[in-house]
């Protein structure tokens, strides 16, 4: 995989993480870390995460040519 997949990869996994978060604890970890969820920090983390998300949709045909050995 390439570099920008590992990266995409990543921060979706940072904002599942933040989701989770909110959903049992109602506790907004970026916005928290980043001084509220309207700063331009936490807007652009969120933006990139939805965006790495978007990204994610092509690691489907990654996954769909790889070689998987049956045992």
């Amino acid at each position: 995989m390439r570099v920008i997949h590992w990266i995409a990869l990543i921060l979706v996994i940072i904002g599942a993480l933040n989701w989770g978060m909110w959903g049992f604890f109602q506790v907004d970890v970026i916005a928290s870390i980043f001084g509220g969820p309207s700063t331009a920090i936490s807007r652009i983390i969120y933006a990139l995460v939805g965006l790495s998300g978007l990204w994610c949709f092509s690691l489907f045909k990654i996954l769909a040519t790889c070689d998987i050995k049956k045992k």
